[in-house]
């Protein structure tokens, strides 16, 4: 497979991104995991046993408690429809690898789940095939022994416009985000299972965290209303 512009101009340009990532690093505010619970049982209606695994964003930072960021929002709106047992397993800084290494751990069944990764393969340098590969194994691992018969793949975020990214590194880091999205629509697409669920929101300084990158409480809202929306109609 031919080398795409950003992967060829990333040698002339390494000395650039890693000051630019060396200062990003620096000058992060680095965001906690939000407090309260990550696990319970909520609503009325029919038993659903929820899972929602991931990253530092499927673990809320940018939210202040889990009742703002996505679990609170999600399990909030399937509460209307079902008797909702939930579990949050998620960390800031997790790749594909290491959810699929906590996973495993995992006892117990469940029937739905949303997934949130790929910022951290991405900023990782994890290959397209490597990523590819590694979802495929994921997915297999939540619709195989742990039963999800229901499941939201949220897209790899559009990290070119994540403010606290300067340019050219936003650019460089975006392009590659791109191309692991581009596979892991492919990857959802091949389980019957699996929903891919997309992201597409304004330019709206309010959807962003202080950090400038992660998402804030409002974006957890919106996002969860699409899962929600993709679970229920699986």
């Amino acid at each position: 497979m031919p080398f795409a512009p950003d992967q060829l101009l990333r040698v002339p340009l390494l000395p650039v991104l890693a000051m630019q990532g060396l200062s990003v690093r620096r000058n992060a505010q680095l965001l906690p995991e939000p407090i309260g619970p990550r696990e319970g049982r909520e609503g009325r209606g029919p038993r659903l046993r929820l899972l929602i695994t991931g990253d530092s964003s499927a673990a809320g930072v940018g939210a202040g408690t889990q009742a703002q960021a996505l679990s609170g929002h999600l399990v909030s709106r399937l509460a209307s429809h079902y008797t909702v047992e939930w579990r949050l397993e998620a960390t800031t800084g997790h790749t594909t690898q290491d959810t699929i290494d906590r996973l495993r751990g995992l006892s117990g069944q469940f029937d739905m789940a949303v997934t949130a990764l790929g910022v951290n393969d991405v900023t990782r340098g994890v290959t397209y095939k490597r990523f590819v590969d590694r979802q495929t194994q994921l997915l297999k691992h939540l619709t195989g022994p742990l039963g999800v018969k229901r499941l939201a793949v949220t897209a790899v975020p559009q990290m070119n416009r994540f403010p606290a990214l300067p340019q050219p590194l936003a650019w460089v880091l975006g392009h590659q985000a791109r191309r692991l999205d581009q596979g892991l629509r492919h990857v959802a697409a091949s389980f019957a299972q699996a929903r891919y669920l997309a992201m597409d929101l304004a330019d709206d300084p309010a959807l962003v965290a202080l950090d400038g990158y992660h998402p804030s409480p409002k974006t957890y809202a919106i996002w969860a209303e699409e899962a929600a929306r993709l679970l229920r109609q699986a």
